[in-house]
Formats: C-alpha cells, structure tokens, sequence
C-alpha cells in the first residue's frame, strides 16, 4: 500500500505514541534462521519548524531495558531526509547517518558502517503494510547492496 506521503511530511504518519513489537534475528551475518521477539514503546514529535522529527524509544530486550532516539531531518534542496540513531547504552556516540527518501509510499535509507571489523551497508526501509500499522526493517549487505540480510523488523500500532 502506498500511503506515506513524499516530501518534509513523509514521516507525518509516525508523530504520536507507539506500541512496537520487535523482531530481531539472533546473529547477524552468520546465516541464522532465528529470530527473537521482544516489545517496546516509542514516542514522536516533530521538531525543527516540521522539517524534522525525534523518537524517545524503549526497546524491552529479553535481557533488559534500554533507551534510545532516532533523529530524522530533511533537506528540502535534495529532496533527502537523514536519520541519526543516539543509544542509550553508549550516550557519547551519535551513529552515522541513513541517507534516502520516499518514493513510491515506500521510504530506503542507507549507510556505510562496520559490523564484526568489516564494512558493510546498511538499508532502512519503511512502508505501510495496512493503514495506520507502520513498518521499520533493518538490512545488512556485504557485497555492496547486491544481497542483503534483513535482521531486525519492527511492526507498530497506535497507543492509546
């Protein structure tokens, strides 16, 4: 379904308060087939005049709780939005930015990272599989985007 609008409103249908069921595959880049299941909560706000958002995430992992944010801005002149993730459980370090957009309803970031001292991409996709149920998932590739892993995925729905 094609339901997220393009331009500086593309995250629009993410302001307000989440329920978030994860799902994160058990080890990245070793061809594992298993997955845990976990939940959390996310809040989002629009900041920066409506050029921009910021999540407040509780991500409830079996063997904890932690705390994290995302920080999306957009830039109007390339039609670009870039996205900042800042975990909790390491506060002096800001990730490096997913860069992309929206087309099509469907929004794909990426990134040149390092997983296990080696370098990898990385894609994030989000879509709108039924109304008002958003979709986050999280990919690594090692061959430069021409296969990729997704490992982490996460469905939300409206809190009350």
């Amino acid at each position: 379904m094609n339901l997220i609008p393009m331009g500086a409103g593309d995250f629009d249908f993410l302001i307000g308060q989440w329920r978030v069921a994860h799902r994160r595959l058990n080890e990245r880049l070793a061809d594992c087939a298993e997955w845990t299941k976990f939940g959390g909560a996310m809040t989002t706000c629009k900041i920066l005049g409506g050029q921009g958002n910021l999540d407040d995430t509780t991500i409830h992992f079996p063997d904890g709780l932690y705390r994290a944010a995302a920080i999306r801005a957009y830039d109007p002149d390339k039609a670009i939005w870039s996205i900042w993730w800042l975990d909790g459980r390491h506060p002096g370090t800001i990730d490096t930015p997913m860069v992309g957009r929206f087309e099509h309803g469907v929004g794909t970031f990426y990134a040149g990272e390092k997983f296990a001292g080696r370098p990898i991409r990385v894609r994030f996709m989000w879509t709108m599989p039924a109304l008002d149920s958003p979709r986050w998932e999280q990919a690594f590739s090692v061959d430069g985007g021409a296969t990729w892993e997704t490992n982490w995925v996460m469905d939300f729905s409206r809190a009350t």
